[in-house]
């Protein structure tokens, strides 16, 4: 399939099919006149890749994933799940320090408007 109608079965834009290929996480064969060719499991690599992306890991993580999925939909096989658990753990901790940061700015927000607010 081309790479629109790659687009067109996915609803992924063909220059993000693009820097999918670019990143490893996506493969095309060209054809002479250099036009990509995808196979009948590309609507399905998206997919994967999308789901992966939305989870927040980037294409470098996914890039080491891709070759892991267990039939047809997100399941990874079991070696790469720790991997996952990780990504899940480093997750967390940036959530965590998010957190703290915005508890730090709304503290300092209410007692910059408490200090302007006339008494």
């Amino acid at each position: 399939m081309k790479i629109g109608d790659l687009s067109r079965a996915t609803g992924v834009d063909v220059r993000l099919l693009r820097y999918y290929e670019a990143q490893g996480l996506l493969t095309s064969r060209r054809s002479e006149g250099g036009h990509r060719h995808y196979d009948s499991e590309a609507p399905t690599a998206v997919a994967r890749i999308r789901t992966l992306l939305a989870a927040g890991l980037t294409t470098k993580v996914i890039r080491e994933l891709m070759p892991c999925f267990v039939g047809d939909g997100t399941e990874l096989q079991a070696c790469v799940l720790d991997h996952i658990r990780t990504q899940l753990t480093e997750m967390d901790t940036r959530i965590a320090d998010l957190t703290q940061a915005r508890t730090a700015l709304a503290g300092i927000l209410d007692s910059s408007t408490q200090a302007l607010t006339p008494a």
